[in-house]
């Protein structure tokens, strides 16, 4: 690592630091549902179409979300309603009326098969100012991952749809596109970037799957080996153009400390957010950080028995202090300043060390 490299990153260190010590509330998700009308081999949530936890009435959420605006200090919020599958509720514009009411934007995450012209005019309509959708390769690999044949036709017809308001209002409309990507579909991601870009899509952001969930069930997780021709495959793609000078925005997921590959992969400094600046209320009210952090040990309170803010403004310590994680691999690592134990969603809980590590990942021999 160079001199100014270094700098670079304990600059970045110690923003990091001053972030955590003011733990603004920037980003919520709603998990507004459990249920889901497909069944993805790799649902780190395990959702099913029916589901023993009950959709949460919005009533509940907006109650929350006005105890937020009142002791929340960040000028600008962003709600994110994910699930399951949001566009199951009948109720979406309705709740997005209400966030845009209390001055606070919001998006969702869908996997576009119960998208068509109408609903998406609808909740445009309602203040929807952005849009993350799933695919999964091409058709044969998205539909496999998806096991629904019609996966991959709905969600090329959400993905047009997004990309026409997109065009017109890009500050707006923001929208990309998101794909998990493992053995499987590896081998097709080429052929899928140029599919994408001969869609109009510019923002492309691809994932490794860990084994949560129903994905724990399924060998779908990288060797060393593909995991560093995924990190190759997106440092070419930032630097890729088509024949008529066409190109996709790439950047790989928040997942963890990548050593060389920092800055290459992705724009910014690996730093996981959760219970810093993003937070979380779940379909059984549970509060906690990303959606993907759903251990028991990080679920810090619940808006049916506590008020939101008091529980972020005053719990949350073990995802600000994470020294807990400085054990196992971890103990002696000497990439520890710039990493501190991963993500979040990789511990079991706050006595683990993580499933694993990304840097020992890339750098395998294996």
């Amino acid at each position: 690592m160079t001199i100014k490299e270094r700098l670079r990153r304990e600059v970045f260190r110690l923003y990091r630091h001053a972030v955590r010590n003011e733990h603004e509330l920037t980003y919520l998700f709603w998990e507004c549902t459990l249920r889901c009308n497909l069944n993805c081999r790799h649902c780190g949530s395990d959702c099913l179409k029916e589901t023993a936890v009950p959709d949460m009435p919005l009533s509940d959420f907006i109650k929350a979300l006005d105890g937020i605006k009142e002791k929340n200090t960040t000028y600008r919020m962003t709600v994110c309603i994910t699930g399951g599958e949001p566009l199951l509720r009948g109720d979406l514009e309705q709740a997005g009326v209400a966030i845009r009411e209390r001055g606070f934007d919001w998006c969702i995450v869908s996997n576009g098969l119960f998208m068509t012209a109408q609903r998406f005019d609808s909740l445009i309509k309602s203040g929807l100012g952005g849009m993350s959708l799933s695919i999964d390769g091409l058709e044969q690999e998205h539909n496999y991952l998806r096991q629904n044949p019609d996966s991959f036709r709905a969600v090329v017809n959400a993905i047009e749809l997004c990309v026409s308001r997109h065009q017109k209002y890009p500050r707006l409309f923001l929208f990309d596109v998101i794909t998990c990507v493992h053995r499987a579909n590896l081998p097709v991601l080429p052929q899928l970037r140029d599919f994408l870009i001969s869609k109009g899509v510019k923002s492309w952001r691809l994932f490794s799957i860990f084994p949560s969930g129903r994905a724990s069930q399924n060998d779908l997780s990288l060797t060393p080996s593909e995991y560093r021709q995924l990190m190759d495959f997106i440092v070419e793609t930032r630097n890729y153009k088509t024949a008529d000078g066409k190109s996709i925005h790439a950047s790989y997921s928040c997942e963890g400390y990548l050593g060389d590959y920092e800055l290459k992969v992705r724009d910014y400094y690996f730093f996981c957010r959760g219970g810093i600046n993003v937070g979380s209320i779940m379909c059984d009210g549970s509060i906690s950080a990303c959606l993907s952090v759903r251990s028991p040990s990080f679920i810090q309170g619940n808006i049916y028995k506590d008020d939101f803010m008091e529980v972020w403004n005053n719990r949350f310590q073990n995802m600000r202090n994470r020294s807990w994680a400085k054990i196992g691999r971890c103990a002696n690592c000497k990439n520890w300043r710039w990493c501190e134990g991963n993500g979040l969603h990789l511990h079991a809980d706050e006595h683990s060390e993580c499933a694993h590590c990304n840097l020992q990942l890339l750098y395998s021999d294996a």
